[in-house]
């Protein structure tokens, strides 16, 4: 016996057979038994709206390694240590150092990019990070992780002095702003080759 066999004479039993009949007499000539005809998905779903400029002016604050996109204002390195206090030693720790997030601070090793060799080595700001302008992208960005975006541009640029300054990158009485901060060099970039592919 089939298995429509089956499912015909399991309907007729019960009662069904009249639905049976319903649902063969939909079912397209060819269709197989029991597998459920596919429909074309709508051009549009009806659903939603087009982002108005000022949306996506919002959220269009890409920091690029040049230093693009930075906003006014300026920071320092003292103004930024009370922030972080405040802010962001819950995750890494009194100096940037103790955790139990990433650690932020730390310069060694100095030479070479031993990383791969030893995963073990923590990837900090002053010995990993290629660009000081994306430290303030990545912070402004998403802390903190409680409320992403919160900080001002003036907590970002004070809090991105005080983690240059930390990890031995500029001067304790330095300011940064959107013309200083592109020119700090910091240890990593030569081993970070720019993506120059075209998107498709």
């Amino acid at each position: 016996m089939t298995r429509a066999h089956v499912v015909l004479a399991l309907a007729l039993s019960t009662g069904m057979g009249a639905l049976v009949g319903v649902v063969a007499a939909q079912a397209p000539a060819g269709a197989a038994p029991g597998r459920a005809t596919p429909t074309a998905a709508p051009a549009r779903l009806g659903i939603g709206r087009p982002a108005t400029p000022a949306e996506i002016s919002a959220l269009d604050d890409d920091v690029m390694p040049d230093g693009t996109g930075l906003p006014p204002g300026s920071g320092t390195p003292a103004a930024g240590a009370t922030i972080f206090a405040a802010r962001c030693s819950g995750c890494h720790g009194k100096t940037g150092k103790e955790g139990p997030n990433d650690v932020l601070v730390g310069a060694q090793p100095r030479e070479g990019f031993p990383f791969s060799k030893n995963p073990a080595i923590p990837h900090t700001i002053g010995n990993y990070w290629p660009y000081a302008t994306t430290v303030f992208d990545y912070i402004r960005r998403a802390m903190p992780p409680d409320a992403p975006g919160s900080l001002s541009d003036a907590d970002v640029y004070n809090l991105t002095a005080f983690l240059l300054n930390a990890n031995e990158l500029i001067a304790a009485d330095a300011v940064i702003d959107a013309t200083t901060l592109p020119k700090v060099t910091m240890p990593a970039r030569e081993h970070f080759v720019p993506d120059t592919r075209k998107r498709q």
